[in-house]
This record gives C-alpha cells, sequence and structure tokens, in this order.
C-alpha cells in the first residue's frame, strides 16, 4: 500500500497526492531531498513519452541544462525511478502557476524570454500554466517560465514546420494546421512565441482569454480561428456573444481588469503589437523586448485625488519632468495644469517643470501625493459595480452544487476585493482632508498675521496724522490729507470684521475637525474586512465539503442531509454577505463621500475668499504705503520751514526755543515711522519664510494623524 502511494529515486521522495501539474506525457509533483528535507518539483515522464523520438525525449533535458536565469526553472538533475522512467528534479515554486497577472512591473518575466532568445530557442507552450510563481522570503514574488518539453532551438531566421502548443493559446497559423488540421506548408518563427506571450498577458490581466467564439474556443473552433486571422490592427480582443452572431472588437482592457488605468496604458500597446496574426507584421523579438524593459525602467507614481475621490498609478520615464507628469495627470483626472495643487505628507508640494520625475518624492499607496483641484471637483467615489450573485440551484444536485459554490468563492472574494478598496479610500480621505483642513487653517492664520500688520501700519499712519495736526499752525499744504484721513477711519472700521470673518473660519474648521475625528474613529472601529474573510471561510469549507462529495458521487442518506444542510447554511452566509456589504461597508463609505462633500465645498469657499481678502490686503497696504510717503513729504516740508529765515503764522519769525522743539519733534516722528517700515519689512520676510518649505521639511512625516488612523 505505502510503495503505491508514494514514488523516489536514489535522492528523492514523494507522495503521489502532491500532483502539482499533469500533461500528456508527464506529472509533476511535490518531493523531497531524502537528506537534507529541502522541496523541489519532480517532474515524471510516462510510458507515451516514450514513444516520440529520442531527440525529442532528451531535448527538454538539454535546454533546461543549457539555460541559466532567475526567470527560468532551474534543473537540478536528471534521474531515474526503479523502472527506469526518467525523472526531472527542478526548482519548487511555492506560489503555483500564474493565475492573475500582478500590477508590479517588475515581477514579471520578461526577461526569462529575452534570455531565451539570447540562447536562440523557441519555447511554444507558453500559458498561464507553464509561468510559475515563486514567493521569496520578502514576500516578493518573482515568475519563472517552465516545461520546455516543445521547446527547440533556432538560429537567426530560421523557421520550424513541427506543431506544439495548447491551442488557446497557437499562433493562427499554427491553429489552422494542428487544431484544424488543414493542410498548408507555412513554416514558423520566434513570432509565435510572441503571440502566446499577448495571449497570456490579456488572461492575466482581464481574467478571461481574449479571443471567444460563441459556445467557447474547444466548442466552436471554425470561428476561433476566424477571430484570430481576420483580427482588425490594433484590435486585442474580440468576442462572439451569440451564435454566428457579429464579433465585438476590443482595442482596450475591460473595466474588469484590476490593473490600473497607468499601467493598462502602457500595457495596450505592446498587445497590439504582438497579437498580429501576419508574421510580416508582427513586432520583432527585438521590438518587444525594447518596449518592455521601458516599461520596467519607469518610475511608479501614486497619486490621490481628493474632491474626485479616485486613486491613480502613474508609470513615467524616469527621464521625464514634472511639467509631463502634470499633464498626464490632467490627462487622467481632467484636472487642468492651472487647477492643480499638490501635497505629500501634509506640506505644499511645488513640482517645478523641469524637476525630473526620477527626484519625486517616493510614494506608495498609503502614501500618494494628494492632489487638489482649485475648481470644483464632482465625488466620482470607486470605480465598481457590485459582483453578480448567481442564484442558488433549487434541486439537489451534487455538481451542479459544487459548480455552483466554486462561482460563489470567486463572487465573495471579488466582495472582499472592493471591501479592502472601500477601506483604503475611506483612510485617504480622511488623512487628505486632514491635510487640507490643516492648509486652509495655515492659511488663515497667514491671514490673521497680514491684518496685524495692516493694523500696525495703520496705526503709525494715524500715529503720524494727529502729529501733524498739532503743526497745524504751519501751513502743510497738503491737498490729500482729508482723503487720507477719511481712508485711514475707513481701514480702521472694517479691519476688525475682516479679523472677525477669519476667526470664524477658523471656528468652522475646529468643527469639521471635530466631525472628522468621528470619521476615524468609526473607521478605527470597522471590522468589515474580517466579517467578511470570516463568511469567506464559512463558504470555502462548504465547497470543500461539496468537492469531496463530488469525488464520492452517490452520497448516504446522512451525508445527503448534511449536504442538504450545508445548502441552507450557504444561501444564510451569501445574505449576509449582501447585508454586510450594502448596510454596512457601502453605506459607511456613502456616509463620508457625504461629508467629504461639505468639507469639499465649504474649505474651496474658504480659501476663495482668503484670496479675496489676500488680493484686498495688498491694496490696503499699498494705500498706506502711500499715505506714509504723502506724511513723510508734510514732514520735509515743516523742518524746511524752521530753518533759519522761515516764519512763522503772521510773518514772525519762530523763537529758536520753538524752532529746536519742532526740530526735535520732528526728527522723533521721523525716526518712529522708520523704525515702524523696518518692523513691518522684517514681518514680511518672516512670512514669506514660513511660507517657502524647503524639500526637507516637505519629507518630513511630522503631520498629525486623524485619530484613530
Amino acid at each position: 500500500m505505502t510503495e503505491r502511494m508514494t514514488a523516489s529515486t536514489a535522492n528523492y521522495l514523494w507522495s503521489l497526492g502532491d500532483v502539482l501539474g499533469q500533461g500528456a506525457t508527464a506529472s509533476v509533483y511535490k518531493a523531497r531531498n531524502k537528506r537534507t528535507g529541502e522541496q523541489v518539483a519532480v517532474k515524471v515522464f510516462n510510458h507515451l513519452s516514450y514513444s516520440r523520438p529520442y531527440e525529442v525525449q532528451m531535448r527538454e533535458f538539454e535546454m533546461l541544462r543549457r539555460l541559466d536565469h532567475n526567470n527560468i526553472v532551474k534543473l537540478f538533475s536528471v534521474e531515474e525511478l526503479s523502472n527506469k522512467q526518467k525523472v526531472l528534479v527542478m526548482e519548487y515554486c511555492s506560489g503555483g502557476s500564474l493565475l492573475s497577472l500582478l500590477e508590479e512591473p517588475e515581477n514579471t518575466f520578461v526577461q526569462g524570454m529575452n534570455h531565451l532568445r539570447e540562447k536562440g530557442v523557441v519555447h511554444r507552450d507558453i500559458k498561464p500554466g507553464n509561468i510559475m510563481r515563486q514567493v521569496g522570503e520578502d514576500g516578493r514574488s518573482v515568475y519563472k517560465l517552465t516545461d520546455f518539453g516543445a521547446a527547440r532551438e533556432l538560429h537567426n531566421e530560421e523557421k520550424f514546420v513541427s506543431i506544439y502548443g495548447t491551442e488557446e493559446y497557437l499562433h493562427p497559423d499554427m491553429y489552422e494546421r494542428a487544431v484544424l488540421r488543414r493542410p498548408q506548408h507555412k513554416a514558423y518563427g520566434v513570432s509565435v512565441d510572441l503571440w502566446s506571450i499577448g495571449v497570456t498577458f490579456y488572461h492575466a490581466a482581464a481574467g478571461s482569454l481574449p479571443f471567444t467564439p460563441y459556445g467557447g474556443p474547444r466548442r466552436n473552433k471554425p470561428t476561433m480561428f476566424k477571430i484570430t486571422k481576420e483580427k482588425p490592427v490594433g484590435a486585442i480582443a474580440g468576442v462572439q456573444k451569440v451564435n454566428d452572431g457579429l464579433i465585438e472588437w476590443s482595442y482596450q482592457l475591460p473595466n474588469s481588469c484590476l490593473l490600473s488605468k497607468g499601467l493598462r496604458c502602457q500595457l495596450v500597446p505592446v498587445l497590439a503589437g504582438i497579437l498580429e496574426a501576419d508574421q510580416e507584421k508582427c513586432w520583432t523579438f527585438d521590438q518587444f523586448f525594447s518596449a518592455t524593459t521601458e516599461i520596467l525602467q519607469r518610475v511608479s507614481v501614486y497619486l490621490f485625488s481628493l474632491q474626485q475621490a479616485t486613486a491613480h498609478r502613474f508609470y513615467i520615464p524616469h527621464y521625464n519632468t514634472a511639467a509631463i507628469f502634470c499633464e498626464e495627470v490632467a490627462s487622467q483626472t481632467g484636472v487642468g495644469l492651472e487647477q492643480q495643487h499638490f501635497l505629500f505628507l501634509g506640506h505644499d508640494l511645488t513640482l517645478k517643470g523641469s524637476m525630473k520625475v526620477v527626484n519625486f518624492p517616493s510614494t506608495s499607496p498609503s502614501q500618494p501625493l494628494l492632489l487638489l483641484s482649485r475648481t470644483p471637483e464632482t465625488h466620482a467615489g470607486l470605480p465598481f459595480r457590485e459582483p453578480e450573485m448567481p442564484n442558488i440551484p433549487s434541486r439537489f444536485d451534487i455538481m451542479a452544487d459544487y459548480s455552483f459554490s466554486k462561482l460563489i468563492v470567486g463572487v465573495v472574494y471579488q466582495y472582499l476585493r472592493i471591501v479592502r478598496s472601500l477601506h483604503t479610500h475611506r483612510e485617504l480621505f480622511l488623512h487628505g482632508y486632514y491635510s487640507y483642513m490643516e492648509k486652509v487653517g495655515r492659511e488663515c492664520g497667514d491671514s490673521l498675521l497680514t491684518i496685524s500688520m495692516v493694523n500696525m501700519r495703520l496705526h503709525s499712519c494715524l500715529s503720524s496724522e494727529h502729529r501733524l495736526h498739532t503743526l497745524r499752525e504751519f501751513p502743510l499744504q497738503a491737498p490729500d490729507s482729508t482723503d487720507d484721513s477719511k481712508k485711514l477711519r475707513l481701514i480702521r472700521e472694517n479691519l476688525p470684521v475682516y479679523a472677525g470673518a477669519i476667526r470664524e473660519f477658523q471656528t468652522r474648521l475646529e468643527h469639521m475637525h471635530v466631525e472628522l475625528a468621528k470619521h476615524s474613529e468609526n473607521l478605527a472601529e470597522d471590522n468589515s474586512i474580517q466579517k467578511m474573510e470570516f463568511l469567506l471561510e464559512k463558504i470555502m469549507a462548504i465547497h470543500q465539503q461539496y468537492r469531496k462529495d463530488r469525488l464520492t458521487g452517490k452520497l448516504a442518506y446522512n451525508d445527503e442531509q448534511i449536504h442538504k444542510f450545508e445548502k441552507i447554511h450557504l444561501s444564510s452566509h451569501i445574505k449576509r454577505v449582501k447585508v454586510l456589504f450594502r448596510e454596512e461597508c457601502l453605506q459607511k463609505y456613502r456616509d463620508l463621500l457625504d461629508s467629504a462633500s461639505t468639507w469639499s465645498s465649504v474649505l474651496r469657499e474658504m480659501q476663495c475668499r482668503l484670496s479675496d481678502f489676500g488680493n484686498f490686503s495688498q491694496g490696503l497696504m499699498g494705500d498706506l504705503e502711500m499715505c506714509e510717503e504723502r506724511q513723510n513729504k508734510c514732514l520735509d516740508r515743516v523742518l524746511l520751514r524752521v530753518q533759519p529765515g522761515q516764519t512763522g503764522p503772521g510773518g514772525q519769525e519762530a523763537t529758536p526755543r520753538d524752532k529746536d522743539h519742532m526740530v526735535l519733534r520732528m526728527q522723533q516722528l521721523k525716526e518712529e515711522m522708520e523704525i515702524v517700515v523696518r518692523e513691518l519689512q522684517s514681518n514680511n520676510n518672516i512670512i514669506e519664510s514660513l511660507g517657502a518649505v524647503t524639500s526637507a521639511t516637505m519629507l518630513e512625516p511630522d503631520l498629525p494623524r486623524p485619530i484613530g488612523l
């Protein structure tokens, strides 16, 4: 019994139940080194494989021996079973095969393809099942090509005529001969791998095959060939939704694609270039590697558009400038160049046009650049659709129940992904509006400081006016003095009104901070993700039970009753998933959106009024400066009139004592005014220094966080 359940070579042992994959000529198992316990993957060839020509049998061994790259599965050794069957001992990839393409561009297997091209190797069977995922100790994923049973060596411009590969991923010319069995005498070059890469890329990114006839690729093979062969230039997908119906062509990745808009924009031209049936028009490997390498070298910049409530990820060449980045932001968000204002870690971020993107501060999904628009924006919210939940089968049917439970597991995973996204967006919202409120608070403080400066200059002018008035026995000939007096008194009356309005702003900001803190506390206490994960575990447990029932076949009476009870539980769990999503997760997100909409409107109105006051205060300062100039001229004339030979009122010359006293008073007044001017200039410098945020300060994450975050 033990011998039938396990197998071994001289150095490795494995259980026949630990199957990693199966093919027409071999099976792959997870095995261990007998001496060290190290995990490996062993590929055991069956009897059918030995019916192939000897050179074909040896091809995979020789290929793997020659290839050495981090993105290609390593061959450790070739051993034999007791019956002389060959066994390949290879690197074990803990992540399994590729089921979805991760968004991180550095986690691709393109470099492994480049290594094949440099070695003159064409793989001929590229598909998600032959791309393995290795998870490192740091949690990062590395994707590796495997299964070189169909691979062969080609020299430059050499062609081949033998057919290998999985039909959904085959180049149309190969599909015509291998699947439709139509006679043709075409030869195939290395570009057939590019077509397979394109289908694999699309499948990984979108979760579905790019070319699908009505009924599926395996049931409607003539239409499958027609779609791939007649595909328009630039199209990357074609679907036939009704029998004998028209093909719906697509030139973009579908909405179901989980990649960011920024990465989609980079990937679509690559797909269009390599999904070309005409081998003469298809991209070359050099073009493909050049384009993909350029994508890999781009700088990734995360951005959250606060008023629109949308997250973005931009892929920008490191040598590009901030000006180009801002144009890309305008293209994706619709926020014009003149309306863009950026914050990072709560501080203003000035992106000078010539600044290189590589010198931007390092961003992440949790610490993105924050985009503020100077014009009203509508909260777009999180772009998602609630997953469609299929109806539960009413009849007792083991196969139907298993298929339904499998489908439900996938749907609940979609719910969980959306719930996590909603939670992340709420965090970004709260941090973003906290920073926005702090920014407006600083602007209120700057406005109050400006009022203080205007007030100081106003008091200086009023004091000078009063002192000049005491010298009325000397004709000053100042025709504007009456107008100046009116302006000064008007300013004195209005300044407290302006200061009061700004203090009202500060009070309103305090109230908004309290509202934001409540939302932060709600977020900290929110356990919607944990609840959804719990429901998913329950549903997966039922699915696993249904899987066992499917393998068992006909159930005993008691097992059948348990199966039916589990179906009732499954229905209950599905209802709880919907209620949790709609009444808790979605409602809390919408509540925050409503509050944020109010905050956005109030903050923008405050900024508009503060900006108007800033412009008005500059005019006030200008008027006060002109008033000071006129007062200084009056003082100068008074000083001239008290010089020797000048006369006072009635033509009488002022006495020496009067002249000395008046000169002293005038000099004191002028010195006081000069001191005030110097103090005002000093205050101006202080404001300018406070307004200029250095890059070092900008990168310091010293901004207090909202409560609960």
